[in-house]
C-alpha cells in the first residue's frame, strides 16, 4: 500500500463520515462495525483527527464523530500527510541518505515521477469523490449478485431432465 494501516482506516472512517447527516454523529463501535476495522484502533485514529481539526467529537448517548467540513473540501492527501506525514514520499527509495537531482540515485527519476502521481491522486481526490466512487461500485456489485440469484433461483427451478 502507498501509505500506513492508519492512513487507510482514516480514509475509510472519513468515507463513513462523509454520508453522516449534517449535525449528526456517528459513534466509534459502528464506523468500526461497518468500515471492518478494529475499534479500539480507529477510536485512536479519529481521536488524532479531531485534535488536528478535522473531525468534531461529542461525548454522551448521541456522540460520536463528524467531519468538521463536507467530504468535497477534505483531499485525501490532508489525511495521509495528517496520519504518516509525507517524509517517506520524499526519502530515497533506494535508501541512499543523499539522492536528488544533483546526486541520483539508480530509482530516483523513476521514483520522482511516480510519486509526484501518487501525491497529484491523493491530492486531486478528495473524500466525497471517493465516497461516490464507491457507492457506484457497491452498486454494480449487488446488481450482479442480484442477477446471480435470479439464474440461480431460475435454474433451480427448472425441473431436470433425465
Amino acid at each position: 500500500m502507498i501509505y500506513s494501516r492508519s492512513a487507510e482506516y482514516a480514509i475509510r472512517a472519513f468515507v463513513y463520515l462523509s454520508v453522516v447527516p449534517p449535525g449528526k454523529y456517528a459513534m466509534v463501535k459502528q464506523i468500526a462495525q461497518d468500515s471492518d476495522i478494529p475499534s479500539h484502533f480507529l477510536a485512536k485514529i479519529l481521536q488524532q483527527l479531531a485534535r488536528q481539526g478535522f473531525l468534531r467529537s461529542s461525548k454522551g448517548p448521541t456522540g460520536g464523530f463528524c467531519l468538521r467540513c463536507p467530504g468535497s473540501e477534505i483531499s485525501m492527501l490532508q489525511i495521509v500527510e495528517a496520519i504518516d506525514g509525507l517524509s517517506d514520499y520524499q526519502r530515497c527509495i533506494g535508501g541512499m541518505t543523499e539522492c536528488n537531482d544533483q546526486m541520483r540515485c539508480g530509482m530516483h527519476d523513476s521514483w520522482k515521477v511516480l510519486r509526484g502521481r501518487i501525491i497529484e491522486y491523493l491530492e486531486g481526490t478528495s473524500i466525497e469523490d471517493l465516497a461516490k466512487s464507491l457507492d457506484q461500485k457497491r452498486r454494480a456489485l449487488d446488481r450482479g449478485q442480484r442477477r446471480t440469484r435470479k439464474t440461480v433461483e431460475k435454474v433451480a427451478a427448472t425441473p431436470s431432465r433425465k
